[in-house]
């Protein structure tokens, strides 16, 4: 399956590794809670151009940190081992519609951050929940920047042009 605009996929997480000799991958998420992916029955495994569907046979929650899976078709470590680093996905469609001002995490993933003077700190790696409020974690020429998820800081969120824009100064970051 191809992604285009009429059937567009929401990227739910990244195959990081193989798990075992059977043919298990770990998935690193971006689902709010870790066993959001355990709602689908059919991943889509590849990339942002081209995606393959692969029936769900078994996964769980690992080490509370990464689901493990076993894939249709992907049957030993070899196998598992050439999934790593491609992205897991599913249909937009599947997922249930978000209130206005609301995000789904996996739609921030990538998304550029600048700030209000038109600096750009970077990108949007992953998101982190810690119980006060969502934080994003973005990767730029200046390393890691912990962002908060919160109304004083995000200004804008625009998906359209994969953008973020924040009240936040460059000299935070020293």
């Amino acid at each position: 399956m191809n992604v285009n605009e009429a059937s567009p996929m929401v990227v739910m997480g990244k195959v990081v590794g193989a798990q075992g000799i059977q043919g298990w991958v770990k998935v690193q998420t971006f689902t709010e809670y870790l066993d959001g992916l355990l709602e689908y029955d059919t991943w889509y495994v590849g990339n942002e151009q081209s995606w393959r569907p692969l029936e769900v046979l078994e996964a769980n929650v690992h080490g509370g940190k990464v689901l493990i899976a076993k894939l249709q078709g992907i049957v030993d470590r070899t196998a598992a081992e050439k999934c790593k680093g491609m992205l897991i996905a599913v249909p937009r469609a599947e997922l249930p519609e978000q209130p206005e001002g609301e995000y789904y995490w996996s739609d921030l993933i990538g998304l550029t951050v600048e700030n209000l003077a038109g600096e750009v700190f970077g990108t949007v790696d992953a998101l982190l929940e810690t119980g006060a409020n969502d934080v994003l974690v973005v990767k730029g020429a200046a390393g890691e920047t912990l962002m908060p998820f919160i109304a004083s800081v995000i200004q804008k969120v625009d998906l359209k042009s994969r953008k973020i824009l924040v009240d936040w100064q460059a000299d935070y970051l020293k």
